[in-house]
């Protein structure tokens, strides 16, 4: 046993979240962003007139990725301060610029600001594979557009669908989370240059009192790091708007919603033996009963979607528990609320992306199903095709539906074969009407296949077009 078989290890990195996800969250993403936003404050603060050198910024540049590990976690341990700890880290490594780092500057200046920088780009990989499985839906709606299937409201028979119409909803589901995603990330502003409390009182005296230099230096920070200017928080207290933690993980939270209804279906129909997700020839359904082939795909997409949404309460808490400017114990709930919604959620669109692309189809038994049912299905045809000539429309109601509760109970009670037609082909008033001739399934499935054209040129070929340099990700699905 190794020491690292001695500790805890989440399953969010060892089992689901990709190696992207991953580093987003990395600790050398975190405090190499903090080094960025050090050079970009001190660059801007020697842009507007400060005595800051080409030697002290040259040097901060030299080591933006080299950190000292150990050092820092010494400095921590003896600061109680991560911060500090990686102003010390830092400053140790560029000594020229050490008593320029972090001028100004509050706590929150790397914190909040690398933190929205992860949400972005977080977000942005949520986008893409959300797009990926749209995708892939949408190419698998197209190759079933015409194949019907018994559709169910209640989880009862219903009137017929198609396979791929049935894929187009699980699809438009996902392009509605896709919107959500984009739109979060729209709305998303950088924090910035705020100082403190928020006030930029700090920034204001080492600019001798010169209001435009500091709203200058808010707006090339932010433009250093990559953010458009103009989307900046305008007013921020020592932190960015907790409340933006809440709604970013509401909007994962959407996403893990349409996710695992698409993966409940799925694991619906694997009991019904008309859709799987993919098994590999070597894969274990079940320790004892060898013969299954359990949907542990779509039952991990359930599992991991049902705890994103579980997420979302404790970041709402945290924004309406912040007294005035700031206080600390956001800081402890934050470490986990923030990362680990985005790596569940990117363990779901790896399982969503691998299992829509690998979906396996039964249409014998699809149609077999179908053919069960659709007496009943056509009841409604016949009984216009009567009412055409010339029979009482409520009268032939009656006989379709004693009939048919006749016929029900004898599928229930015997086991026996839907004989509904045939009794039906004893009443006068269906004389002459070709009751066979409603058993073919595609005759009921409405405009479906048109649907699925509509769909796909209207909601997954813009969504293929925005992100056509993106798709083809291939997931990694691990145990």
């Amino acid at each position: 046993m190794t020491e690292d078989q001695n500790r805890y290890v989440s399953p969010l990195a060892s089992r689901n979240a990709s190696d992207q996800m991953q580093a987003i969250w990395s600790p050398v993403r975190k405090f190499s962003t903090w080094r960025r936003l050090w050079l970009a404050l001190a660059e801007a603060q020697k842009e507007l007139g400060l005595g800051i050198t080409d030697e002290q910024l040259a040097q901060m540049r030299n080591h933006l990725d080299d950190i000292d590990w150990d050092a820092a976690g010494e400095h921590e341990k003896r600061l109680r301060h991560d911060v500090m700890a990686h102003v010390h880290t830092f400053g140790e490594a560029a000594p020229a610029a050490g008593a320029i780092i972090h001028l100004g500057a509050t706590s929150q200046y790397v914190n909040c600001n690398t933190e929205l920088l992860q949400i972005r780009d977080a977000l942005g990989l949520v986008a893409v594979k959300l797009a990926n499985a749209i995708d892939a839906l949408g190419a698998f709606a197209v190759r079933y557009r015409d194949v019907p299937t018994l559709a169910f409201t209640h989880y009862q028979p219903a009137q017929p669908t198609t396979v791929g119409k049935r894929a187009a909803l699980w699809a438009h589901d996902m392009a509605i989370g896709l919107e959500e995603v984009e739109h979060r990330i729209d709305r998303l502003r950088f924090r910035g240059v705020k100082g403190t409390t928020g006030t930029q009182a700090s920034f204001l005296a080492l600019f001798d009192g010169d209001h435009g230099k500091v709203e200058q230096l808010d707006r090339l920070v932010t433009q250093k790091m990559g953010w458009d200017p103009d989307k900046r928080f305008v007013v921020t207290g020592q932190t960015y708007p907790r409340v933006v933690d809440g709604l970013v993980t509401s909007s994962l939270a959407a996403v893990a919603g349409v996710c695992q209804k698409f993966a409940t279906d799925v694991r619906l129909l694997a009991n019904r033996k008309e859709v799987e997700e993919p098994f590999e020839n070597d894969q274990v359904g079940s320790s004892a009963m060898a013969y299954k082939r359990n949907p542990m795909r779509c039952e991990r997409i359930c599992g991991l979607s049902r705890f994103v949404i579980g997420m979302t309460g404790v970041p709402f808490v945290t924004a309406g528990e912040q007294w005035f400017e700031r206080t600390l114990d956001d800081s402890s709930a934050r470490r986990l609320t923030l990362p680990e919604p985005f790596l569940a959620i990117d363990g779901v669109l790896e399982l969503v992306i691998n299992v829509s692309r690998g979906l396996v189809v039964y249409e014998k038994v699809i149609a077999a199903h179908l053919n069960a049912e659709l007496p009943f299905m056509a009841t409604e045809n016949l009984m216009m095709a009567a009412v055409e000539r010339g029979a009482d429309r409520q009268a032939v109601h009656e006989l379709i539906r004693c009939h048919s509760q006749t016929a029900a109970a004898r599928v229930k009670l015997e086991g026996a074969d839907n004989d509904l037609l045939d009794r039906l082909a004893g009443e006068d008033v269906f004389a002459g009407i070709d009751l066979r001739g409603v058993l073919d399934g595609s005759k009921l499935v409405g405009r479906a296949p048109q649907q699925v054209d509509a769909f796909v040129q209207q909601v997954v070929k813009p969504i293929r077009e925005r992100y056509k340099d993106r798709l083809g990700y291939e997931p990694g699905v691990r145990v």
